[in-house]
């Protein structure tokens, strides 16, 4: 897991903002979405003792194991775009996404596959 300096710089400046400067980013999969498993992130300020801990330019990533398992070599990247920007991730083990880029398929998940909502 890794993340690119724009992005680390984004998330530094958005847990300074949200005064949580030792805030860390929990990135996670979990089944569902149009793909079969969907991406989230959330700001932590404790790791879980089987957490994985990745940090980078100055900024901390925490990955659970069942996350860890999709995850392995994605970057998570910050994109600024004209219809709305945001942290996205790029995973290689990614074979589908949906087209908002919230879901994905690894080839494995498509039992849990269901209606796109990204309109």
């Amino acid at each position: 897991m890794q993340i690119t300096e724009t992005a680390a710089v984004e998330l530094r400046d958005y847990l300074i903002d949200a005064g949580q400067p030792d805030g860390m980013l929990r990135v996670f999969v979990a089944p569902g979405g149009c793909s079969g498993l969907q991406y989230g992130m959330s700001v932590e300020t404790d790791k879980e003792d089987d957490d994985e801990l990745f940090e980078q330019y100055g900024v901390k990533l925490l990955v659970d194991p069942f996350s860890a398992s999709y995850l392995g070599e994605a970057e998570v990247d910050y994109v600024n775009a004209l219809m709305g920007g945001g942290f996205t991730i790029h995973n290689p083990q990614a074979i589908a996404s949906c087209s908002c880029g919230h879901s994905f398929d690894t080839g494995a998940g498509a039992a849990t596959a269901s209606s796109c909502g990204c309109g």
